[in-house]
């Protein structure tokens, strides 16, 4: 029976950490042991952003209904909560998106919060 080698799979393994290590600074896009560091670095920094990305979003949208929320004459935790006891239930994004886009809607909100809390 023939012998057979891992020189062709080994290849294929290297080039793919290379291929992902393309643009990186010096040797790391150069070597494979430097590169498969890199990589492997990047990935644990990727996985972490996704997270961090949802925590930004959602403290900026939180800011933005604040924001807008001050302006109406309410602060943001009683608004929170009169939507609540109203029953309505429109995510953090949309409230956002209008507090910034369509400032009646939002007063509207804002006034059946207020009517929900006896405010």
């Amino acid at each position: 029976m023939a012998r057979i080698k891992g020189a062709i799979n080994t290849k294929k393994r290297r080039n793919k950490t290379l291929k992902l290590a393309k643009g990186y600074w010096g040797a790391k896009s150069k070597h494979f042991k430097m590169a498969k560091q890199a990589v492997m670095k990047s990935g644990n920094y990727a996985y972490i952003g996704r997270k961090q990305k949802k925590r930004d979003f959602r403290a900026l949208w939180i800011t933005r209904i604040s924001a807008q929320c001050k302006v109406c004459g309410i602060n943001y935790s009683r608004f929170m909560n009169g939507l609540k006891k109203s029953g309505i239930e429109l995510n953090r994004k949309m409230l956002s998106e209008l507090a910034i886009n369509d400032k009646e809607a939002f007063a509207k909100l804002v006034e059946t919060a207020k009517a929900a809390l006896g405010l």
